[in-house]
């Protein structure tokens, strides 16, 4: 029996190894981030993390991705917001995931996760299983934004609650693009404004390795509710709303698909709004408000 569990722990001691497993604690883990390199993860233990999570200039690649993640069971590591700083904050990275954290933005004006305008662009981001709450300080701070150009970004299994707007996808310019997404799993709810919305897009930039073929962003399986919270008057949004692609040239031709949801309740304004080359199919839309005259 000993024999077998030596053997036991030289393996696991092995797997470790092998995947790069790098623990790290709130005192520490700003060190250590600087120095992931593809097929690192980076383990977060339980506890209060005060100086945010920059994400800049990090790359995994299509095998081995760059982790961070707190543990899978247990309590989560929660990050607190400062105020002037959005807490995850995302320039120039790719092949990274992102998993197990909780985001409390105490109510401070800045966004849950933020890929920020300053930066060229961030692609094949992960977000998963994350917490957020307490960003609902005004309708304009958001639990996960993107500022620039975004391409084949997964949003899966996260629970946002009382944000301003839940997710915030593209600039109001319709120059940041966000392109070939998959959204599903998560749960939005009791937003001031959007649960999710998807910017229209002007003529797409001529960026390296950002797709050219057309491309599908799918939103499934989740729930996008506004049953409390919800502004009415003038600033009045739809739990969803996704905005049209570029008129001409790359772009044109890509999709919205959209079903499996749940869409439920909006005091003012319609449940789901949409332009583009849209499949709408198998969605639950339930509203009961009576509409709110306006003048």
């Amino acid at each position: 029996m000993r024999h077998i569990v030596f053997l036991h722990f030289l393996l696991l001691s092995s797997i470790l190894q092998a995947a790069n497993i790098v623990t790290a604690s709130a005192a520490n883990y700003r060190q250590l981030l600087l120095r992931l390199e593809p097929g690192d993860t980076l383990l977060l233990r339980p506890g209060v993390y005060k100086k945010g999570l920059p994400v800049y200039q990090l790359h995994g690649n299509k095998d081995k991705p760059i982790i961070i993640m707190g543990p899978t069971n247990g309590p989560l590591p929660v990050f607190s917001a400062r105020p002037g700083h959005n807490t995850i904050s995302i320039i120039n990275a790719s092949y990274i995931v992102i998993r197990n954290l909780e985001l409390d933005g105490q109510g401070i004006a800045v966004d849950g996760v933020k890929c920020e305008g300053n930066a060229d662009w961030a692609h094949h981001i992960t977000l998963e299983n994350l917490v957020i709450k307490g960003h609902g300080n005004n309708q304009q701070t958001v639990g996960i934004s993107t500022k620039c150009p975004a391409w084949n970004w997964v949003i899966r299994n996260n629970t946002i609650e009382g944000a301003g707007t839940g997710i915030y996808l593209g600039n109001s310019d319709g120059n940041a693009p966000f392109v070939g997404g998959l959204i599903e799993h998560n749960l939005i709810k009791d937003t001031m404004g959007y649960n999710l919305q998807i910017k229209h897009q002007n003529a797409r930039p001529d960026i390296p390795d950002m797709p050219s073929n057309p491309s599908n962003t799918i939103i499934r399986h989740n729930v996008f509710s506004k049953e409390k919270r919800a502004v009415t008057g003038p600033l009045a949004r739809p739990n969803v709303l996704v905005g049209h692609w570029p008129v001409k040239g790359n772009g044109s031709k890509d999709t919205y698909e959209i079903y499996g949801n749940f869409f439920y309740q909006n005091p003012m304004e319609a449940l789901f709004q949409g332009e583009g080359n849209i499949a709408l199919y198998n969605n639950l839309f339930v509203k009961d408000h009576d509409e709110i005259p306006t003048g």
